[in-house]
């Protein structure tokens, strides 16, 4: 008599156990004394009541959940688990991407600066301007052919390295624009689309309602509603060095910090690109003789 084959799993049934010993291996790896628990244990790390505890949730549902059972769990939950578990920035979104196949939404957290290993990556490009962003489209991090091509953000106040105040408040950034309306219009229309992923943020918020009183065109394409896509397409610039400068830009998120985002503009004419190397060079050797101890002289 034949035997019956083995079916397969049903795909919540998979998920929920790879979501159930995650959490189990992650709670076994929590010291107990580091949060103020003592006894003798059998097992390693945390109990799931102690974790329930610090998560402030019910012992009964995180039990559940280690089980594989119990359904999915709010982002809310989640985030109490994460916070329980003391889970890293990548751990928490792969626990989202576990329990409700995606990620969690973005926060806002804010950016002072950047790693050096990204401000070297920046400075590769010695021919296309690039700068990091964060989602109020403050820029964070720059390289040198960006302060010659785009504006030079370092003899500007911290608060002033917006995207958006600079293209709406500022006009030797506006009279730079071959098509200022359209590129305006979709800048607004961008910056929503990144304002949504981080949710009503108090920062993103203040923004836009600033821009709203500070600039009437602002106010008028934010109440179009329209959305785009930021991540790649052409811009257009009248540069008082390098005459007209036509780029292809593409927006990259930043590994490990989903909040940035790395922009790249490419310069299409060959020419255009060895004159901005040969302005970089100026500029890297002006600097090297300014903070150099000797003026720069052997």
């Amino acid at each position: 008599m034949p035997t019956e084959s083995k079916q397969p799993e049903p795909k919540q049934t998979v998920k929920a156990n790879t979501l159930a010993a995650f959490l189990r291996d992650r709670r076994m790896r929590l010291d107990p004394a580091a949060f103020g628990f003592s006894g003798r244990r059998r097992t390693p790390g945390l109990r799931r009541e102690e974790v329930a505890q610090r998560a402030n949730i019910s012992p009964t549902w995180y039990t559940w959940l280690e089980q594989g059972r119990g359904g999915a769990p709010s982002a809310d939950v989640l985030n109490r688990i994460a916070t329980g578990l003391m889970l890293t920035d990548l751990e928490r979104e792969h626990l989202f991407v576990l329990a409700l196949g995606r990620p969690p939404e973005l926060r806002y957290r804010p950016v002072d600066g950047v790693s050096p290993r990204l401000q070297r990556l920046l400075d590769v490009f010695d021919a296309s301007p690039a700068f990091i962003k964060t989602p109020t489209w403050d820029v964070v991090a720059w390289n040198d052919a960006a302060a010659i091509v785009l504006t030079d953000y370092g003899t500007l106040p911290a608060d002033q390295r917006n995207i958006l105040r600079l293209v709406f408040c500022n006009p030797t950034i506006r009279a730079k624009q071959t098509d200022w309306e359209g590129m305006a219009r979709f800048l607004v229309g961008a910056f929503r689309v990144d304002a949504a992923r981080v949710g009503a943020a108090e920062e993103i918020t203040s923004l836009v309602d600033e821009l709203c009183r500070t600039s009437s065109d602002f106010a008028t394409f934010w109440a179009e509603t329209d959305v785009y896509a930021p991540s790649e397409g052409i811009k257009q610039l009248k540069h008082p060095q390098l005459g007209n400068v036509r780029m292809e830009y593409s927006a990259f998120a930043v590994d490990g910090r989903p909040d940035l985002g790395l922009m790249v503009y490419n310069p299409l004419d060959e020419e255009v690109k060895e004159r901005i190397r040969t302005l970089v060079r100026r500029r890297v050797e002006a600097e090297r003789k300014t903070t150099s101890p000797d003026g720069g002289q052997d």
